[in-house]
């Protein structure tokens, strides 16, 4: 077990990267804009959000190198990425060169989600691969704290400091790399391209005990259930699709990005002062590691489905709070109490199970297709909502936006009771028979 959690905790600082590359930006943010004088519109739109893009880019076409390279190979190319994209980013002396090298890193996040979760999740034993694989997200929320950390140790440093806020990035993603050299191949994919006495010696690495062959039998056993050829839109995969899609759309639609990205200007539209915003906003980004940690603890403990439970209902609570209070002018530290409980509900739920779920309900050959659907449909409505929170907070006002929040975190509550199935404790190839081939959309509704 000791291994395989060095190998997770390995893969999973890809997540670290991840949530580091996010938010290191807001520390150069003004600084940018007046060393190039560049426009509102093509500053926000080009040198902030091109990193963003790149994220949705990756996320979309991730699972071509992790299916046809392999797991292993894919996370060396992300770590390369955010090597060259921190350094590039350093060294860039206009915005045009600073948005490639952005992009580059936007890459690297948004394959991190398919391949390190599809990696974790492929040599985890399955009692055990709930919390190894959010360990991802635990990583995710780690490196947005360290990233506001490094900004501010790193604020008076040299002439521009920028440059060393986005260029400290290529320690860690070196270390990372050197670190990925170590990891063993998935010996789902080494069984999905015919190299069966590899697999068979990492599959008796991962666990000494194991009865090898039956295991390797089992993976055949199911790759070929899947045909070659088949695609994650076809009939028979269409539930596992659904759910892929319905996680990754109401990740999104609790507001969760919209809030990270604008927590100081929500916090200052409800009466607090710019101070005291900016130690909210702090505060958050400690409520969310905490309880992210919690979230990891209990995953394998309570299941899937009982965090998102847990986690709909503080959602419709927090926001439906936050709600009120901007519609009767609560004042003090209402809000930011009721949004602390909001990041809580969010990391014990959505934010522990979304990458674990995702990596769990797609059979071995089309692992890495279904999580690029799913990734890219995170990634392409965090790009949508956040940008569209400055307009719908002057038009319609904070509340009406909280609203439709909580009522859409209703409908993620149905969707947990009635159609969410649980898969703790089961191994990869019994959820790809209970999900896909016996046609689990008929089951459900009779």
């Amino acid at each position: 077990m000791n291994k395989i959690l060095a190998w997770s905790i390995s893969a999973a600082l890809a997540g670290f990267l991840f949530g580091f590359d996010t938010v290191v930006i807001s520390g150069a943010d003004k600084q940018l804009q007046e060393l190039w004088n560049t426009s509102d519109a093509f500053h926000g739109s080009v040198v902030m959000a091109m990193a963003l893009w790149g994220t949705v880019v990756g996320a979309i076409f991730g699972g071509i190198p992790t299916n046809k390279i392999g797991r292993k190979n894919t996370l060396m190319i992300i770590g390369v990425l955010y090597f060259v994209s921190a350094l590039g980013s350093a060294f860039a002396n206009d915005s045009i060169t600073f948005a490639v090298f952005r992009f580059l890193g936007g890459l690297g996040v948004g394959a991190s989600t398919i391949a390190a979760p599809a990696f974790v999740s492929e040599i985890a034993p399955a009692d055990k691969r709930g919390k190894l694989v959010s360990l991802y997200q635990f990583n995710i929320v780690l490196g947005i704290l360290i990233a506001f950390l490094s900004n501010y140790l790193l604020r008076d440093t040299g002439e521009q400091p920028w440059r060393w806020m986005v260029g400290v990035e290529a320690i860690p993603a070196l270390i990372y790399c050197v670190f990925v050299l170590f990891l063993p191949r998935s010996p789902r994919w080494l069984v999905s391209k015919g190299r069966m006495e590899e697999a068979t010696k990492v599959l008796q690495m991962i666990d000494p005990g194991m009865d090898v062959r039956d295991k390797v039998a089992e993976i055949e056993h199911q790759n070929r259930m899947e045909a070659t050829g088949e695609n994650i839109f076809m009939r028979k995969y269409r539930f596992p699709l659904i759910l892929a899609f319905l996680i990754a759309f109401f990740n999104q639609l609790s507001g969760i990005n919209a809030f990270l990205y604008y927590a100081p200007r929500i916090f200052e539209s409800a009466g607090l002062g710019e101070s005291t915003a900016l130690l909210s906003s702090i505060g958050i980004g400690v409520v969310n590691l905490l309880f992210t940690l919690l979230g990891v603890f209990l995953i394998d403990k309570l299941g899937r489905k009982q965090l998102m439970l847990y986690g709909s209902i503080g959602y419709i609570i927090s926001l439906s709070l936050v709600a009120a209070a901007f519609f009767l002018n609560w004042g003090g530290l209402w809000v930011p109490i009721f949004l602390f409980l909001f990041i809580a509900s969010h990391a014990i739920g959505q934010g522990a199970v979304i990458w674990v779920f995702i990596s769990e309900i797609f059979p071995n050959r089309l692992r890495a297709s279904g999580q690029a659907f799913g990734s890219s449909t995170h990634w392409v409505l965090a790009a949508i909502i956040p940008s569209s929170i400055p307009f719908l907070f002057s038009s319609i006002g904070p509340g009406y936006v909280f609203a439709f929040f909580a009522f859409m975190m209703f409908l993620q509550l149905l969707f947990v009771l009635f159609m969410m199935p649980e898969t703790k404790g089961k191994s990869l190839e019994q959820l790809a028979e209970e999900l896909s081939f016996k046609k689990q959309i008929s089951t459900t509704t009779e």
